[in-house]
């Protein structure tokens, strides 16, 4: 019986520990799910990472090649485009002039001296004749009487030898003198006579001087300047250190002179209707007629010299003074406008940068007519529809790819009153000297189109 206790505790024993030896084969298997977590983990993160990568180059490849585009776009210049502006048909011709006195004159002295006295300053109307100022000239007067002396001198001795030839005559006729004596005589008298004229014609230059001390007006008008005082030392002549005394100026009637175009020339004649305006007399019209022209053309201004003379009764015109000449001629025919900043002066000449369909440039050859200061007329090379650039860059040439940029337009012109010109607004000259009205000044449009309704070209 012991014997089986012995075996059942043998037995005992050998089951508990065949769960040991278990426990000791199967304690390791728990390991192997950890190692597997941590290959996965190590395999997203090495995808991660590829995927980091690959996606930092594809953005910098993007970025490279955004760079590139926008370093070939900015390489392309943009540049701003507008229309020219179509002028208005049947309009007078209208430039721009200066007004000048029909006759001015400065005033010198023709004898040395003092002013002694002045009778009219500035603003003053003078008639022909009038007395404006005195100069003492003590020195003439002492030369005039001085030759007057002499004169006497002279006739006295001509006296004498007129009565020594008449008694050598007489005595010739009795044989009591000779010939020669007779002769000698007469010469004497011709020589005396001479002495007599000369001292005469002396008198009468020194009387002629010492009238210079009193200055008179040449002619009506209106004194404009005086550059002297009394008391002032006064130089005869007009050089050197010579002193100008007045200046007298003659505005009725005004004269006005003004450059026409070649183009226009053959319209412009004598006996032509013309009026002026003038900013200071807004809505008022000053009519007169052209009176001449120079019958030739300028060679370096393509112009025609041309005087309108203007009646100036009232004064109102005053010499120096801005304005605006319409000459009655009626100006047909297309004719467009560009501003002045749209002109490239090349040594082949003048040329407008015009943009084709293809965003391409060309220099396009110009004729122009009138300058209105901020603006000038092309009479030919422009097309209405065309794209002209406004301040091209010198470095622009023929065939150069450009992106646009459409601008705001100008208002269109207005239309032609009948008779009285297109045009009645003034400008300031100091900084337009053209013939069109400060209202006509770019005006911004919301819409970014110009007035016909066509926008720019699209950058392609």
């Amino acid at each position: 019986m012991s014997q089986d206790v012995m075996e059942q505790n043998e037995q005992r024993t050998a089951r508990d520990r065949e769960p040991v030896r278990e426990q000791s084969r199967t304690r390791p298997a728990p390991q192997k799910p950890e190692r597997s977590h941590l290959f996965l983990v190590l395999v997203v993160v090495a995808i991660l990472l590829l995927v980091v990568g690959g996606i930092t180059l594809l953005m910098r490849r993007s970025q490279y090649k955004a760079l590139a585009k926008e370093t070939e776009t900015l390489a392309v210049p943009t540049v701003s485009v507008v229309h020219p502006i179509a002028e208005s048909n049947s309009e007078d011709l209208v430039l721009p002039s200066t007004l000048q006195a029909y006759v001015e004159s400065p005033i010198y002295a023709r004898t040395n001296g003092y002013l002694k006295k002045w009778y009219h300053d500035i603003g003053s109307r003078v008639g022909k004749g009038q007395l404006l100022a005195d100069i003492d000239t003590p020195e003439i007067a002492q030369e005039l009487a001085q030759s007057r002396a002499e004169l006497g001198t002279a006739q006295a001795n001509q006296s004498l030898s007129q009565i020594t030839a008449s008694r050598y005559e007489g005595l010739l006729k009795t044989d009591s003198v000779s010939k020669q004596e007779a002769d000698n005589a007469s010469g004497d008298l011709a020589a005396k006579r001479a002495n007599t004229l000369s001292a005469e014609a002396n008198v009468r230059r020194l009387q002629e001087t010492e009238s210079f001390r009193h200055i008179y007006a040449p002619f009506s008008g209106v004194i404009t300047r005086r550059n002297v005082d009394i008391g002032n030392l006064i130089n005869a002549g007009n050089g050197g250190t010579a002193q100008l005394l007045f200046t007298l100026a003659q505005t009725d009637p005004i004269r006005v002179y003004v450059n026409v175009p070649e183009v226009y020339a053959p319209a412009i004649h004598a006996g032509l209707g013309a009026y002026l305006e003038l900013q200071q007399f807004p809505g008022q019209k000053f009519y007169g007629k052209v009176t001449r022209t120079a019958d030739a053309i300028d060679l370096n201004t393509r112009t025609l010299l041309t005087e309108v003379d203007v009646p100036n009764k009232s004064g109102q015109l005053l010499p120096g003074g801005y304005a605006q000449v319409h000459l009655e001629v009626k100006v047909n025919g297309s004719r467009l406008e560009v501003p002045v900043n749209a002109l490239l002066f090349r040594s082949e000449g003048l040329r407008a940068v015009v943009i084709d369909d293809n965003h391409k440039t060309h220099l396009q050859p110009l004729m122009i007519g009138r300058d209105y200061g901020v603006t000038l007329e092309v009479l030919q090379g422009l097309k209405p529809t065309d794209w002209i650039v406004i301040n091209p860059a010198d470095s622009l040439d023929e065939g150069v790819q450009v992106n646009v940029k459409q601008i705001a337009q100008p208002p269109a012109p207005a239309p032609a009153s009948t008779g009285t010109g297109a045009f009645s607004g003034q400008e300031n000259p100091s900084t337009n000297n053209g013939s069109r009205p400060a209202s006509r000044t770019p005006a911004v449009n919301p819409n970014g189109n110009n007035n016909n309704g066509q926008s720019a070209p699209k950058n392609q």
